[in-house]
């Protein structure tokens, strides 16, 4: 279903630190991403597809700060990223990092919306 919150994403200057501060903070699993400066955070229990298995949760990830992606971010799904980005650029959005693949698991892109909060999209890979 296109248009649901699907994963956040945490920005840190010191992504080991940040993860001490989550897992003790949270109970969080908080796990490094072999060779691509990115650690999963686990939310909540997932299935045997990696998915949370609670109704409503969602698990999201941890990166380095920089740029444009130094707050925060929150995921939408949706179908086509392309068109989506073109669609935000029509209403006053714009595109701040564009359609890139994510290993073998789908594709990600970054916009800023009319009030200049940065956002994700992600599309499964079909």
């Amino acid at each position: 279903m296109a248009g649901r919150v699907v994963h956040f994403e945490i920005p840190a200057d010191d992504q080991n630190r940040a993860r001490d501060f989550y897992q003790s903070a949270f109970d969080w699993n908080i796990s490094e991403v072999p060779d691509i400066n990115y650690h999963m955070v686990m939310t909540s229990p997932v299935n045997d597809q990696g998915m949370p298995s609670e109704p409503g949760s969602i698990n999201g990830g941890m990166f380095a700060r920089e740029g444009d992606l130094a707050t925060p971010v929150i995921t939408v799904e949706v179908e086509d990223i392309d068109a989506t980005l073109e669609k935000i650029g029509s209403l006053g959005g714009s595109t701040v990092l564009a359609k890139q693949a994510v290993m073998d698991m789908g594709f990600a892109a970054y916009f800023r919306d009319t009030e200049g909060n940065v956002m994700g999209l992600w599309e499964n890979k079909k």
